[in-house]
């Protein structure tokens, strides 16, 4: 995901002022309109797409982010920008905390897994870096994009599907927490379908062999548990995908509870495309 190509420097600020929910929506839409992207698309339709999917659920997920995004009706290209507020704005966010920095994504109605591609890039870029810190002390906008797209980084494309030699990537997780990380870096590598199994380890059936009926309690039910999740992914870019796996899960030849395979394909038909 080529992110630079998405973002408009000419719809980002510094200086976002707002003094709610609604006043910072209409001012992203004022800042939406600034980019020849938008074409002739009202500030007033970008207004009132954003407080349509507001109204679903709020974007401001916490830690003084939100990422305000919407498919708007006559928009033909995406739209990336982003928007400093220095005093805050009350957007309703998850952990109650006032927005200080907003990610908008604005695209076209037909387009969706590159939409969800998008945000699972940029919702990326901002774990574990300093991007954070270094956007909130952006003395312009210049300084803003340069550190974003420094951490985001440039996506190299790819070629057909169709074309490319596929493996089966089956990967056995006793750990849930590490399962919608690394679904939303699937979705940031292009890797649109997976199939997650419930699953359970051999514990859970040992502890009630009268034999080791005494480790019952040892080995709870819910450690036994597991999800293993299927995906096709490219054969050349095996070793890539596998590290940003690592990137999330750690060294899995150094950790318990997790483990990865993959098996070459035959013969494939079909997709496990969601969208």
């Amino acid at each position: 995901m080529d992110l630079a190509a998405l973002l408009s420097s000419a719809s980002c600020t510094t200086n976002l002022k707002a003094k709610n929910k609604e006043g910072a929506i209409d001012s992203l839409a004022a800042l939406a309109v600034r980019s020849e992207k938008v074409g002739s698309v009202s500030e007033k339709a970008i207004s009132m797409a954003l407080s349509e999917r507001e109204a679903q659920g709020s974007t401001g997920f916490g830690d003084e982010i939100a990422i305000p995004h919407a498919s708007v009706a006559g928009l033909e290209e995406f739209l990336v920008f982003i928007a400093h507020a220095p005093k805050g704005v009350e957007f309703e966010s998850l952990d109650k905390k006032k927005v200080h920095l907003f990610f908008v994504i604005l695209g076209p109605e037909n387009r969706p897994s590159e939409h969800i591609q998008i945000l699972a890039a940029i919702s990326r870029s901002m774990s574990g870096t300093s991007l954070k810190r270094e956007l909130l002390n952006a003395g312009s906008t210049d300084v803003m994009v340069e550190s974003f797209l420094r951490h985001a980084g440039e996506k190299h494309e790819d070629g057909p599907v169709e074309k490319r030699k596929m493996k089966l990537l089956v990967l056995i997780l006793y750990m849930e927490e590490f399962i919608y990380h690394i679904l939303e870096y699937f979705l940031e590598e292009g890797i649109e379908g997976a199939t997650i199994l419930d699953s359970s380890g051999m514990g859970q059936y040992v502890s009630n062999i009268p034999l080791f009926a005494t480790f019952i309690g040892f080995m709870n039910e819910q450690k036994n548990r597991s999800n293993t999740l299927l995906a096709t992914i490219p054969a050349d870019r095996e070793d890539e995908i596998i590290k940003g796996i690592e990137a999330i899960t750690g060294d899995l030849d150094r950790k318990q509870g997790a483990m990865l395979m993959t098996l070459d394909i035959g013969v494939w038909k079909g997709t496990m495309k969601m969208m």
